[in-house]
């Protein structure tokens, strides 16, 4: 668990954007004392294409956020996600040496849990426990200090291509910072902006990003599905250039002012102005079209995430209903569509002051730049430094700029942890 006075950098390398948050342990909580974005060159659908342009992202993003937070930052907490992540069940079993569960028990039937052949060109990077059992009586949530002879653990283990996680190592290495965890970026994500009965009743986190749609699913506080879609905003942003004949980066802009998600709720009357391309002069074009344009996609993206929903069997545990975060999130009529598809009450998550991400953990508090931080793009970011606060009992190698002008040392990152102590997700 992290001390008061310790410093956590969750890093969110998106298709879209690169934001670092800085987060600060103080007595109220995590205060935020640190934010900075830089558009993202070097991914597509969440994978890296290149090493060079994403490195400069990290390292610009990372160097805004330093000078608003006056630190200098050596380590981070970073998100994952793309096409390659895969999630499954496992079983562990365990025999108790002294007929009461500790902490090792613990651990030890995670690993057990963990001890199953996947391919080599793959890695374990999550293995969530859902249920514990002891001699035989399960849904037992902290099975610490509980008697029996045998313990058994049903858990969820996802898994992403080694070549994926090596490259965003190196990106962030190359930018001079080292990883301490590699966490699933629908995990932070819901951190940071389900509320606790929500994930009690059973809710779906459908968080739609710039290059994949990623997918949550809760159920009696604990996370029972996770899954990425391979299309996101940017596809639709490159629909509305094609559409209006326009740059990416202008049909970007037409797409955050004028976009919506549902044609039937554009006055017909509105027209929209767009640049044309090199020379030529703008135009102007109907904002229903740009409707027209942009509600086919979103169906599409949508009707994908139900697919995927509807196959993991898990769908009608979504007892509170949905929510949607995300950059896309924002757009207007987003949450009427997926309201009308998937036939579920929905609400735009944004990062929630109290979250964190076990009970005995740090909460994200008011202080500092909580303001700032109030946007559904900032949802996966926020949720890894909460992440981090919970699963790094170490200090984070980070100091105050002029502490580390004066020493001129550099701290050794810290490893990522032998197992996280499982208790405080509960």
């Amino acid at each position: 668990m992290a001390e008061v006075g310790e410093v956590i950098v969750g890093l969110d390398i998106g298709t879209t954007k690169v934001a670092a948050i800085i987060g600060e342990v103080t007595e109220n909580g995590i205060d935020i004392i640190g934010v900075g974005t830089c558009p993202s060159e070097g991914l597509r659908q969440g994978v890296v294409v290149n090493i060079e342009a994403t490195t400069n992202s990290i390292a610009q993003a990372i160097q805004e956020a330093e000078q608003m937070a006056a630190v200098e930052v050596q380590s981070v907490f970073v998100g994952i996600a793309g096409g390659h992540i895969r999630g499954f069940s496992s079983l562990g079993q365990v025999s108790m040496r002294n007929r009461e569960v500790t902490d090792l028990d613990v651990a030890r039937v995670i690993e057990q849990a963990k001890a199953v052949n996947i391919p080599l060109d793959r890695q374990i990077i999550h293995t969530l426990p859902l249920e514990y059992m002891i001699d035989g009586q399960g849904q037992i949530k902290d099975p610490i200090g509980m008697s029996g002879v045998r313990m058994e653990v049903r858990a969820h283990v996802i898994t992403a291509a080694t070549t994926s996680v090596q490259n965003i190592v190196k990106c962030c290495n190359r930018a001079g910072l080292d990883v301490i965890d590699v966490v699933l970026e629908p995990l932070a994500s819901a951190t940071a902006v389900l509320h606790d009965d929500e994930r009690e009743l059973g809710v779906i986190l459908i968080d739609i990003g710039g290059g994949t749609t990623d997918i949550a699913i809760y159920a009696e506080g604990t996370n029972v599905f996770t899954s990425v879609i391979v299309m996101g905003g940017h596809r639709i942003t490159q629909d509305v250039a094609h559409g209006l004949h326009t740059s990416v980066a202008e049909a970007e802009a037409i797409k955050r002012k004028h976009g919506c998600a549902l044609v039937s709720m554009v006055d017909g009357d509105s027209t929209i102005e767009v640049a044309g391309v090199g020379p030529r002069p703008p135009r102007s074009f109907p904002r229903r079209f740009l409707a027209e344009v942009i509600e086919p996609r979103v169906e599409e993206i949508l009707l994908l995430a139900q697919e995927e929903l509807q196959q993991s069997g898990y769908m009608e545990l979504a007892g509170s209903g949905i929510v949607i975060t995300g950059g896309a999130s924002q757009m207007e009529g987003m949450a009427e569509i997926v309201e009308d598809i998937f036939g579920l009450p929905v609400r735009r998550g944004l990062p929630v002051q109290g979250a964190c991400y076990g009970r005995h953990s740090p909460a994200l508090s008011e202080g500092g730049f909580a303001g700032v931080i109030q946007d559904p793009k900032f949802a996966t970011g926020v949720g890894l430094v909460l992440y981090g606060a919970a699963h790094e009992p170490m200090a984070f190698a980070h100091e105050p700029a002029h502490h580390r002008a004066q020493s001129g040392e550099r701290r050794p990152g810290v490893g990522k942890r032998f197992v996280s102590w499982v208790r405080d997700i509960f």
